[in-house]
């Protein structure tokens, strides 16, 4: 399928309408590496994160909703433009390194001591794809992006993806050494010292939404938190460390540190809501609440608290996170990876304190919101996602499949190796590339339903459910025309990995 990206055209104008005749304001809060199972709501009995179960109290909660990628970049590149991220090409989170590319390749070498060669990941967005922000900008909406970005710096930023404004509007992909300033983010962003950068973050936020409330916008709340580097408020980590001491050793979440970001990250999500219901605007604002790909679980991450003047406080070397009971984290093809809180509100349309287990893809944003928004998509534009707006609202099942990519090693800190999966039904396939005997593919099958940990491999029993979904998956590739990994003609099984 060829993308073409024609002109958008304001089709009219929205700046006469009252407010009854508006159409609603979109707010879409993405958190950085916040696992499935990290807020309250979604079963931390650790974490506390009071505001974020508000929003679940106000709206839907859903625990189906998968990342196309276990990691940043190529998970937000598909929520912007609604395609799988092997279509786009962006295979990993490279978009903030020097070298541009916008087209991936697979090299005819690789290393020696991989099986596989991995492709070569785009490292940006590429402008001519659509995005939803381009699609309600021309709608009439004013928008804006707050918060981490990383799918490009100039010229590849908010600013040329459909977004008014763009705070930090800065090249780095998450916070300069700590989360504290004085740091300078851009010419037009610095942190002063001892400023915590996600407070700071929702502060502009919040002047966005009291400047725009008279007219319809979309604002993008992208929190920096809960990415490393992992700095909490010393009061918060003070806190949580009373709390972890209470706890056995082998508990799933006990981290102080992670668990005093979190919370504030969960502080400015309450500021916003504030902000949304002092401005008059809350019958007519949609909230999403989600994260980019699933929480980080390596206990070889150095976990350090700082203040504002950058002295340690200490070190924890436990694992920031568990998604329990979902098997491992962020960077894995396992649910850990790509399942992620996915909290919806949508004022006189869905009914408050429901619970959802439908299907729902990164990819499906993009149409959902064009849709609450009461707006089409322009003649020419061809996704991948589809809007689930009929799910939302009554509950009818538009998906009975998703897909994930992550084609990648990442073996000295998690164990992947290039690899994808197919959930359909109750079941999830797993294809390893080329890791089977003869060079074939290997694989894993899982009735999730009843095995929800990924923890029974039921692949040998089920020889034509691995036929069937093998086969689905193959013809997704072929339908995306994916960049896919290659057998390495250059392979030596005794070779060792080069020192760092």
């Amino acid at each position: 399928m060829k993308l073409i990206l024609r002109s958008f055209i304001l089709l009219f104008s929205l700046s006469t309408l009252n407010a009854k005749e508006m159409p609603p304001n979109i707010v879409f809060i993405l958190a950085d590496d916040l696992g499935w199972a990290d807020p309250s709501c979604y079963g931390s009995t650790f974490h506390e994160t009071p505001h974020i179960d508000s929003l679940a109290k106000r709206g839907v909660k859903l625990s189906n909703f998968h990342s196309t990628s276990p990691v940043c970049s190529p998970a937000r590149a598909s929520l912007m433009t609604g395609l799988y991220a092997e279509r786009l090409g962006m295979t990993q989170p490279a978009c903030h390194i020097n070298l541009v590319s916008l087209k991936a390749h697979t090299p005819d070498k690789g290393w020696p001591h991989q099986k596989v060669i991995s492709p070569k990941s785009t490292t940006r967005l590429d402008t001519v794809f659509p995005t939803y922000a381009k699609v309600l900008k021309a709608q009439g909406y004013v928008t804006g992006h707050y918060g981490k970005w990383h799918l490009g710096h100039e010229p590849y930023t908010p600013l040329e993806h459909g977004f008014d404004v763009d705070v930090p509007h800065t090249k780095s992909h998450g916070p300069k050494g700590s989360y504290f300033g004085p740091k300078k983010y851009s010419d037009s962003f610095t942190l002063k010292k001892g400023e915590h950068l996600e407070d700071r973050m929702g502060q502009e936020a919040i002047e966005f939404i009291k400047e725009n409330k008279d007219r319809p916008f979309l604002l993008n709340y992208w929190a920096f938190s809960v990415h490393s580097p992992m700095f909490a408020k010393l009061d918060l980590l003070d806190k949580y460390r009373k709390k972890a001491t209470k706890l056995p050793t082998d508990a799933q979440q006990r981290n102080p540190i992670f668990a005093g970001m979190i919370e504030t990250f969960d502080d400015n999500v309450g500021l916003l809501l504030k902000a949304i219901d002092e401005a008059g605007i809350a019958d007519r604002t949609i909230i999403v609440l989600s994260s980019d790909n699933g929480g980080t679980i390596e206990s070889a991450y150095t976990h350090e608290a700082y203040w504002g003047n950058g002295t340690v406080e200490e070190i924890v070397d436990i694992p920031a996170t568990s998604n329990y009971p979902l098997k491992s984290g962020k960077g894995t093809i396992h649910d850990g990876g790509t399942a992620v809180p996915f909290i919806v509100v949508w004022p006189g349309k869905i009914k408050a304190g429901t619970k959802s287990d439908s299907y729902f893809s990164g990819v499906d944003v993009f149409p959902t919101f064009v849709e609450m928004a009461g707006a089409k998509m322009p003649s020419g534009v061809a996704i991948d996602g589809v809007s689930q707006v009929p799910a939302l609202i009554t509950g009818e099942e538009v998906r009975d499949t998703l897909y994930g990519y992550w084609p990648n090693y990442l073996v000295e800190r998690n164990g992947s190796i290039p690899s994808a999966w197919i959930r359909h039904g109750d079941y999830k396939l797993v294809s390893y590339f080329f890791d089977g005997k003869n060079n074939k593919h290997r694989y894993e099958l899982f009735d999730i339903k009843n095995d929800i940990g990924e923890n029974h491999n039921i692949a040998a029993q089920n020889p034509e459910r691995v036929a069937k979904l093998s086969a689905m998956l193959k013809q997704h590739f072929v339908e995306t025309e994916a960049v896919l990994p290659k057998l390495n003609p250059n392979y030596d099984p005794q070779a060792k990995a080069p020192q760092k």
